[in-house]
């Protein structure tokens, strides 16, 4: 799950990491009100969607007078903003973060993620501040320093004083930048956060360190353990095909390609989208119907699937162990008759009674289904009919 930035500056407050002032807006009439209630002579107008690259879309306005902040309030709200990471159809903007004017010496760059290899939480630091990390990552991997952090022994001076010195701080700034580091790994641990990335993490004209932005992701499996996260998701920025698929017990992820997938078993799910991009075509989702594939899942898989206007064909790639094959192919007919299903479906059956499932398929003689030998045929055919090549 996903929060917007001012959701990650009162979070970051409460563990007293210094951010700026600011109010959240969702009516552009209250702009002036709010401008003037956190004062000062300049401020900074924010879309909260949950994408990057704001700025480049119009979506971060800086305002020198209350006019301004008012005119730029009703330019962002209600606008569509379109960056690298909404896509071509954008986000409506609903929210808006006005914030006060911040006297900027530097810029860095500081985030914690998982690092699954090393199997514990990575602090990142970069002298580049406010560029795409990611653009960092690939042109100039040097600048971006980062240390491994045992969960068992936490956040250390040692810590501190390799991304300090990477950053080549003076020793006056090492000890804010230290206290400010040791708060943020308390937010991740302590809030099962996924992601945390601060871009940018601003050096004061006082020698103060700031986080100017604010962007966290969390653990979706532990929002139990936090109720007063789980009330911060905004539904409205997330897909609406996944938030259906889970009310089924479906983990559905969109993706932009023309092939849909559906697999039941989340390895088995990755190998058969991989498999497609060998085989020269794109996965048009990721769907994991789980380990009982019951005509019901199947149903509302294709349902979900087809609500993409992209999908051209359909793979069904399904390991029969707890549920038998003839009776997932059973259930495979049924759900066609439930939904209509015009585009080629491409099934694939391993596992117990795969040779009943095949004949069972084959009797119901249904052009558009065409049956698969093993995964390599499937996906071959899956991107051929995707491609209007019938197999």
């Amino acid at each position: 799950m996903n929060i917007h930035e001012y959701q990650a500056k009162q979070i970051f407050a409460s563990y007293n990491i210094p951010i700026q002032d600011g109010i959240t807006i969702e009516d552009a009439n209250d702009a002036r009100e709010a401008a003037e209630k956190i004062g000062g002579d300049f401020w900074v107008l924010k879309a909260q969607i949950h994408a990057g690259g704001r700025g480049k879309g119009g979506g971060v306005k800086f305002a020198k007078s209350i006019e301004e902040v008012e005119k730029y309030a009703s330019d962002i709200l209600g606008m569509t903003l379109v960056t690298h990471q909404t896509g071509p159809a954008g986000r409506l903007v609903k929210k808006l973060f006005i914030a006060s004017g911040v006297d900027i010496k530097k810029e860095y760059y500081l985030g914690m993620v998982l690092d699954r290899t090393a199997e514990m939480p990575v602090m990142m630091a970069s002298t580049e501040g406010g560029m795409e990390i990611e653009k960092v990552a690939a042109e100039t991997p040097e600048k971006i320093i980062k240390v491994g952090i045992d969960p068992l022994i936490g956040f250390r001076a040692f810590h501190a004083r390799k991304l300090a010195s990477g950053l080549h701080l003076s020793a006056e700034q090492m000890k804010h930048f230290g206290k400010f580091a040791k708060a943020l790994y308390e937010v991740y641990s302590n809030n099962d956060a996924s992601l945390i990335e601060i871009n940018p993490l601003v050096l004061t004209g006082e020698d103060t360190f700031l986080a100017l932005d604010a962007k966290m992701g969390f653990d979706d499996n532990a929002l139990y353990r936090h109720p007063d996260l789980k009330n911060m998701r905004d539904l409205d920025e997330e897909e609406p095909t996944e938030l259906e698929a889970s009310k089924y017990g479906l983990s559905y992820v969109k993706l932009d390609g023309n092939v849909g997938c559906m697999v039941n078993g989340a390895g088995l799910a990755m190998s058969t989208m991989d498999i497609i991009k060998l085989n020269g075509g794109d996965p048009a989702n990721f769907l994991d119907v789980g380990g009982v594939a019951s005509t019901e899942t199947v149903a509302k898989g294709f349902e979900i699937i087809l609500e993409d206007p992209n999908v051209k064909a359909i793979f069904v790639n399904i390991f029969g162990g707890i549920v038998r094959c003839d009776r997932i192919a059973n259930g495979i007919l049924e759900a066609t008759e439930k939904i209509d299903v015009k585009v080629p479906l491409i099934v694939r059956l391993d596992g117990t009674n795969s040779s009943e499932a095949a004949e069972i398929l084959k009797r119901a003689n249904i052009k558009n289904i065409i049956t698969a030998t093993d995964l390599a045929d499937g996906a071959q055919k899956a991107v051929k009919a995707a491609e209007g090549i019938r197999s």
